[in-house]
């Protein structure tokens, strides 16, 4: 693998693009638990799934349940290959409130996995906040896995896709419903599947506790506090009492799951030094090593939230490698 590179100064446009984004999401987002998607929406483009091959990946999408809008993007690498290819589960992030399958930086995202790798990528898309509490994304992220699981639904599978080798991937809040898939995964006994590996990018992780990376003024870039303030609000049941400590949200925490005798996955975990959520994900991987889990951790000095969605940083395009690394490792 090539060495880790370091940007410590960020380029001009990258740094246009994060200021484009959060205002955008702060007016977008209300005090009163609203969202009004049209701002947010002028900066959400959409990418076309394409049976004609680009940059050697085609993709299609596949409707899994037309009441709750259930459906997954299919990315499929042309390469020459005798043998079978890794799948990776891949959640969006967002907050649980933005963004889908078909959102470009994610279309272009789950493109290069699928052409770096190489893997059969399958981008979910779950229900959003604030329209759908919890846990309506946890269970649409299973349900997926699920309908996968069934033989009849083989057939919307390219057949190299080994679905014994599958990766359950998510970045931001796509990272914490990575998370409680794997946890749900290895509770269900499936036929076809086997999680062998999780890829948590820079997962979205709270609690009570402010913590001294959530109050620095250097890591707001990207994901501000108000902002993460506001993404648990809606995603919290309504009418229920719900804390930042509950297993959801603060997921090593006091209250949480006790995964030392569940079959969970290897873990990957990616941070970011100027992230908000650096020191909760930090305390996510010493608590999966404490459970007794295999876990990586993988941390880029000067790299803020969502800096994988940014192809002019060599930070965004070397984590591919590491994924693609922590990939072979687990898949031999």
């Amino acid at each position: 693998m090539d060495p880790k590179p370091e940007t410590p100064s960020l380029p001009l446009t990258t740094r246009f693009k994060l200021w484009l984004v959060s205002t955008a999401t702060n007016l977008a987002i209300h005090p009163d638990g609203t969202i009004d998607r049209r701002f947010r929406d002028l900066i959400d483009s959409k990418s076309a799934a394409s049976l004609t091959p680009d940059e050697g990946i085609k993709s299609y999408d596949v409707s899994v349940d037309l009441d709750r809008n259930l459906w997954f993007r299919v990315f499929v690498p042309e390469v020459i290959t005798t043998g079978k290819l890794p799948v990776i589960m891949y959640y969006h992030g967002g907050g649980f409130a933005f963004y889908s399958p078909d959102s470009s930086p994610f279309d272009g995202l789950c493109r290069r996995f699928a052409r770096m790798i190489p893997a059969v990528v399958v981008s979910v898309s779950y229900r959003l906040a604030p329209e759908n509490r919890y846990p309506s994304q946890y269970d649409d992220g299973i349900d997926v896995l699920k309908f996968l699981d069934d033989e009849q639904n083989r057939k919307n599978m390219p057949e190299n896709a080994d679905l014994q080798r599958c990766f359950v991937a998510g970045d931001s809040a796509g990272g914490n419903l990575a998370h409680q898939v794997c946890i749900r995964a290895s509770q269900n006994k499936f036929q076809q599947i086997k999680v062998i590996g999780l890829v948590a990018l820079q997962p979205f992780f709270g609690g009570e506790e402010r913590t001294a990376s959530e109050l620095s003024p250097e890591n707001s870039r990207g994901l501000a506090l108000n902002q993460t303030d506001f993404y648990w609000s809606v995603l919290k049941p309504v009418d229920e009492e719900w804390d930042r400590d509950n297993e959801v949200i603060n997921v090593s925490g006091p209250r949480a799951v006790d995964i030392s005798r569940l079959e969970f996955p290897a873990t990957l975990v990616v941070v970011g030094c100027r992230d908000i959520l650096q020191d909760w994900q930090r305390k996510y991987y010493e608590w999966l090593n404490k459970s007794g889990k295999e876990a990586r951790l993988e941390e880029y000095r000067y790299m803020f939230h969502g800096f994988y969605a940014f192809t002019e940083l060599d930070e965004a395009m070397h984590v591919i490698s590491v994924v693609k690394d922590f990939v072979h490792k687990h898949m031999n």
